[in-house]
């Protein structure tokens, strides 16, 4: 389980810029808007879970994409281990008395504090900007929305790509 922002703004620019410019300053769109996911992928067949958010991650949003993420995960009857990173609304006092009652079935496991690299959700984030909205221009969020919820939308049925990514093969 991890999150992510993705922002209205591109990553890069080509621009003709006339020889004798030396050092040519280039103005991006003046926004900081950005969406965020909330997203897992289920080991076993590369199947994304995932969940919008458009204002901001807490213990609240946390709390509801993992009441989602039980439900999506609920009907495989067998024990769920979500692994998380240490971000202080994954271990919110909100959510803990709903946490303690599913964890016989649903359980967040902890990666060590700054690693990045061992979650395996980085590498979605990772690969769908390259896929999705690198070298693009994006004049709305909307835009950016339907940029990466298709493909998002795609992974949910289960997809082998992802189930290697995430799982190290």
């Amino acid at each position: 389980m991890d999150e992510v922002l993705f922002q209205q703004h591109g990553t890069t620019c080509k621009m003709w810029v006339a020889p004798e410019e030396r050092d040519p300053v280039i103005h991006h769109h003046p926004t900081r808007k950005s969406v965020g996911y909330y997203g897992a992928v289920r080991l076993c067949d590369g199947k994304f879970v995932y969940q919008r958010e458009p204002e901001v991650f807490n213990a609240e949003t946390c709390q509801r994409f993992l009441k989602h993420l039980r439900k999506k995960t609920a009907r495989t009857n067998r024990k769920v281990i979500v692994i998380a990173d240490n971000a202080r609304y994954h271990h919110a006092k909100l959510h803990k008395p709903w946490r303690d009652a599913c964890a016989d079935k649903f359980v967040l496991d902890f990666l060590p504090a700054y690693s990045p690299e061992l979650n395996p959700t980085e590498r979605v984030w990772k690969m769908t900007r390259r896929g999705c909205t690198h070298n693009r221009y994006f004049p709305t969020l909307d835009s950016v929305i339907a940029a990466v919820e298709p493909q998002f939308d795609r992974w949910q049925k289960g997809n082998e790509t992802l189930r290697r990514l995430c799982a190290g093969i």
